[in-house]
């Protein structure tokens, strides 16, 4: 009986310990939802819902009609409410965070699309209960609303704008240079195609300049990509030029058949 009561004692603790509470689910670099370069002042009122922000410009620019970004890569749905919200977009980032985007004029991505940090989403407007075209923004864990924050830094909670301002980087693409992890040691190429081998860019992490689209390249498995990188490969064969090489972005860890983004969900631009 004694060894009995120690299994049902041991097993009752392996069930409390199974129990406890996961952490939480580590939120993604959220970054600004307006396009780089831009500045917009900031506020919060007593009638914001779930510690929202809303977001004006204040460098000159109008607001109205000016492009709203994925602050982070996730799948978009669209969503209308007449006497609220109005138009607007939520992204689901996974792992219970979402991002909001109210009062757009105009949506830019079908529902259920999967969006790029950077990618536009919408455009700025006053649709719904709105007194004035502005970015209402929220971020949310399990539903919950959360203390906004931009590129891992929370933002103050000023009471009007003007008190405070944020100049976006979202979709500025880190200086002409696009982090991308690759999966396998890749041939770099002197043109978009298979003709002139000019070394390896190795598998990791890499930086790319842009895309051009060309031959494509397919693999066992049904996976297939027409883009090409512009790269600076790792490995240059001899009498060859490793610089502004081309690098099929079939090679990319993630995103799928003739995406090439870059490890923060951002398109990379043509060359």
């Amino acid at each position: 009986m004694r060894s009995i009561r120690l299994a049902l004692i041991g097993l009752i603790a392996l069930v409390g310990s199974l129990l406890v509470a996961a952490p939480a689910q580590a939120a993604p670099v959220f970054k600004a939802p307006f396009a780089c370069g831009q500045k917009w002042t900031y506020s919060h009122h007593s009638a914001e819902v779930r510690q929202a922000l809303d977001f004006v410009r204040s460098d000159g620019g109008a607001t109205s009609g000016a492009p709203v970004l994925a602050s982070a890569a996730g799948t978009a749905t669209r969503h209308y409410e007449a006497n609220g919200a109005g138009n607007y977009i939520v992204i689901d980032h996974g792992s219970g965070w979402k991002t909001y985007y109210f009062h757009l004029n105009a949506f830019s991505v079908v529902s259920g699309a999967y969006v790029g940090q950077g990618q536009q989403i919408g455009t700025t407007g006053s649709t719904g209960n709105s007194s004035g075209a502005h970015i209402h923004y929220e971020q949310l864990l399990n539903g919950v609303g959360q203390r906004i924050t931009i590129n891992g830094t929370a933002l103050p909670y000023p009471g009007s704008y003007g008190s405070y301002h944020l100049t976006s980087d979202n979709g500025c693409g880190g200086g002409g240079r696009y982090w991308v992890d690759t999966f396998a040691d890749a041939t770099g190429y002197a043109q978009p195609n298979t003709n002139d081998a000019q070394g390896v860019l190795k598998a990791g992490t890499n930086y790319v300049y842009c895309k051009v689209w060309g031959q494509e390249i397919r693999g066992a498995n049904g996976t297939y990509n027409h883009w090409w990188l512009k790269t600076d490969l790792d490995v240059t064969y001899a009498g060859k030029n490793g610089r502004g090489a081309y690098v099929s972005a079939y090679y990319l860890s993630r995103w799928g058949n003739d995406e090439a983004r870059d490890n923060g969900g951002a398109v990379i631009p043509d060359c």
